[in-house]
């Protein structure tokens, strides 16, 4: 059988978007199934049951997590339950305990800073339990490791550890705001200012992001590539603006070449603190200066959103992304699969339409 691949997008249908990426690809005669997080408990069950149907097996030789966020981990407990699993890659906030002891004031002791991450990183810690039990290797997604066919383009491991301190998910940073009430209402006043956007309209070619980047946590999100079928494809996770100028300054190392991609997952949901203009032209090109005619368009972009979740994908995500020459596509109830070399032979399954250009944007 010649090279293939096919990426399949499930629906993580919430009232939130979540992340659940299935892969299955050949490359010089062996064939890999890869898994990219797994949405929330709910989706657990469905990418068991459509990897046994549409892989025709049981069993994921990597299962990767981008990063600790529920909607990416909420799926695997399940998954590694109910599934063989070659190796399990993550990135473990508690194992660097005794290099970070120094950064946090309020530690002194590094069994107890180690403790204290695995509590709060409470997921995380979940599937490592499973793994451990069940005698499946955890390995680092750090820059540079090649998870089958696909190489980790960010994070490095010292990006990383700084995100750890700084993150608001940190002990210090923790323990701030549980002082008290008041400390809870204004963090939750501040999240819902940040959704806060007036649409505009806009004519082709405009764009407009916020200053505010995305959380410590989101930047943390490991970014892979591949070169499949003679397709570049990129996986992104929730990657925010950091990372993705990461990754974008060690693709060529690996013969990467940017900018220019086929298939490409858009950041977070679709979220504006996720990329920049300056980003998005060094990833994909500049902006074109009329929209392709349909059919015309020169790439993939696939954005993992739920029906419900009435925050994503921004329409200021969107456009920018056809700015430079894509097809969009939404999950938004509907399993999207994109492949590459062969279809996949699936009864019932449909060519989906695009999605349409919108003519406002969040200001």
């Amino acid at each position: 059988m010649a090279d293939f691949f096919e990426i399949d997008f499930f629906d993580v249908e919430t009232e939130k978007s979540g992340d659940a990426i299935a892969m299955r690809y050949e490359v010089a005669g062996q064939t890999y199934v890869h898994l990219v997080d797994g949405g929330y408990q709910a989706t657990g069950p469905s990418i068991v049951a459509n990897i046994n149907r549409y892989y025709g097996t049981n069993r994921i030789d990597h299962l990767v997590v981008t990063h600790c966020d529920r909607d990416h981990t909420g799926g695997l407990p399940h998954v590694l339950e109910n599934m063989q699993i070659g190796v399990l890659w993550m990135l473990r906030p508690w194992e660097y305990a005794q290099e970070l002891l120094p950064r946090f004031a309020n530690y002194n002791d590094a069994s107890r800073l180690r403790s204290r991450l695995r509590g709060i990183y409470s997921k995380l810690t979940e599937l490592e339990t499973i793994a451990i039990r069940k005698g499946i290797p955890i390995l680092n997604p750090f820059q540079g490791a090649q998870i089958g066919a696909f190489t980790v383009l960010a994070p490095t491991r010292e990006r990383y550890l700084d995100l750890i301190v700084a993150s608001e998910k940190t002990p210090e940073s923790v323990e701030k705001a549980e002082e008290t009430a008041m400390d809870r209402m204004h963090w939750a006043f501040a999240e819902m200012a940040k959704k806060v956007a007036n649409l505009v309209a806009g004519a082709w070619n405009f764009e407009y992001f916020p200053a505010e980047g995305t959380s410590c946590e989101n930047e943390m999100s490991v970014i892979q590539a591949a070169i499949l079928s003679q397709q570049k494809i990129v996986l992104t996770g929730d990657a925010g603006r950091g990372a993705l100028e990461e990754a974008a300054d060690y693709a060529p190392v690996v013969g990467f070449d940017l900018p220019g991609v086929d298939r490409i997952q858009i950041p977070h949901h679709g979220s504006r603190r996720n990329v920049t203009t300056e980003l998005l032209d060094r990833w994909l090109g500049t902006r074109l200066f009329a929209q392709p005619a349909a059919g015309h368009e020169s790439f993939t972009a696939i954005v993992s959103s739920a029906k419900a979740d009435t925050d994503h994908p921004r329409n200021s995500v969107v456009r920018a992304f056809m700015h430079r020459g894509a097809r969009v596509f939404r999950t938004e109830s509907q399993h999207v699969c994109s492949y590459g070399g062969a279809a996949p032979a699936r009864d019932n399954w449909i060519a989906m339409p695009a999605a349409d250009y919108p003519m406002t944007l969040e200001q």
